[in-house]
């Protein structure tokens, strides 16, 4: 390594730094660091030995380098092997250009026209602001889905982890409590925004054991920013409360970062919150409670430390730590006296829908089954109507399967062969 430094420097004879040089790398890279050149360049600029060289002799200014492709150096999980760029690009079946281009590398989404965006954004009101939904168009969306099978749907998330990870659903994340004293509910705020690229690039080097130039093109395709054109149309909110998270919101959106919207979202959210829930959880059991997670919602059950201000606030400095907020307008604690709500389900007893909703679906049922479905549509398009009820009916059922077996009786019942009236749509 000293004499090949010496012959990169156009010296016969390699000066005393970089002797000095070369052993402080080896210290640092024991093995050849043959997946993460970017590193290696760092950690040369800080060493004692670059300091000397710099100081005895100027170095000359490189003019060209062709670096040698970077390799898989370990794997702790089944991941696609993805040694370089063009492993990417064979994956996802795509040129070097087109690669680069999904990637973003030239950073054209904040400015670029809606032609030339690689997302469709939608900006939808909510009652505490606004939310914004950035659909990736369909070549983007394909080679995203292609990194969630080969990469990102083989890293484990937490057990705590329910939204969007298969085999668990809204069922599994409230079942744990069921029948508590108390329930606490905290939301956190802007969740898939507050995920920065550099936290995405650091998954994939950290758990995923990607090279750096593929972790890097890899945050480029998951990642993405609010176009400057978008941002000015966001209507703002009333209230100083309301401004304030609109500003933050924007503050976030303005860098890159998740986009809500995106096939691989939230499976990347789900693992960089693996520290978060593994903290969280070991906070509830330190308390006797329970833990879980669905997308930003926490939801703690245990006996009456869990309502304390105390835990609360040790939940916040915790999700704070972990670079998340707490939207406290959305905290509440809940005993067994009254309906524990959790996920839009109530978990008193045992996972169940709100009576309202319960009530409602079966009357509804009663009277296609009764009167006739074409009678129910109440203003909806009859073409999806069916769709629509019996989606509602698998949803009560994935809660309460006992539940869920009725109102299947019920909708057999129905006579979905009656051709559907002429839809008029109504008038706003």
């Amino acid at each position: 390594m000293v004499r090949r430094v010496a012959v990169a420097l156009g010296q016969a004879r390699a000066h005393t730094w970089v002797g000095t040089l070369v052993g402080e790398v080896q210290t640092h890279h024991p093995t050849a660091p043959v997946d993460r050149p970017r590193e290696l360049a760092r950690v040369v600029r800080t060493t004692r030995g670059w300091e000397r060289g710099q100081s005895e002799s100027p170095l000359p200014r490189p003019v060209r380098w062709q670096p040698t492709p970077t390799a898989v150096a370990w794997r702790r999980w089944p991941v696609a092997d993805l040694p370089d760029q063009a492993a990417v690009a064979r994956l996802l079946d795509v040129d070097a250009g087109e690669l680069a281009w999904f990637a973003d590398a030239r950073r054209l989404e904040r400015t670029a026209g809606e032609a030339l965006r690689h997302y469709r954004w939608r900006v939808v009101q909510r009652p505490a602001g606004v939310r914004l939904l950035a659909a990736p168009k369909p070549r983007l969306k394909e080679a995203q889905r292609r990194v969630l099978r080969h990469v990102l749907d083989r890293v484990p998330v937490h057990e705590a982890a329910h939204g969007c990870v298969p085999g668990r659903s809204v069922r599994t994340a409230v079942a744990p409590h069921a029948g508590s004293a108390v329930v606490l509910r905290m939301d956190l705020e802007s969740f898939f925004a507050g995920i920065a690229a550099g936290r995405v690039h650091g998954l994939l080097l950290g758990v995923a054991g990607l090279p750096e130039p593929v972790a890097h093109v890899l945050t480029g395709l998951v990642t993405t920013v609010l176009p400057a054109e978008v941002e000015r149309g966001i209507p703002l909110p009333d209230g100083i409360e309301a401004r304030e998270r609109h500003r933050r919101l924007v503050q976030r959106l303005a860098v890159p970062h998740l986009p809500e919207g995106a096939p691989t979202s939230p499976a990347l959210a789900n693992l960089v919150c693996h520290r978060l829930d593994r903290r969280l959880a070991g906070l509830a059991a330190s308390c006797g409670g329970r833990y879980t997670r669905y997308v930003d919602d926490l939801t703690f059950s245990g006996d009456r430390r869990i309502a304390r201000d105390r835990f609360a606030e040790l939940v916040t400095a915790v999700v704070e730590e972990e670079g998340f907020r707490v939207n406290a307008a959305k905290t509440s604690a809940t005993s067994a006296a009254r309906r524990q709500s959790v996920l839009g389900t109530v978990v008193n007893d045992h996972p169940a829908l709100p009576r309202p909703e319960r009530d409602a679906l079966r009357a509804l049922l009663h009277n296609c089954a009764v009167h006739g479905w074409t009678t129910q549509t109440r203003g909806r398009d009859p073409a999806g109507f069916r769709d629509h009820v019996l989606g509602r009916v698998a949803w009560a059922a994935s809660i309460d399967p006992g539940f869920g077996a009725r109102l299947h009786a019920l909708a057999d019942r129905i006579d979905w062969t009656t051709p559907p009236p002429p839809w008029v749509p109504p008038v706003s």
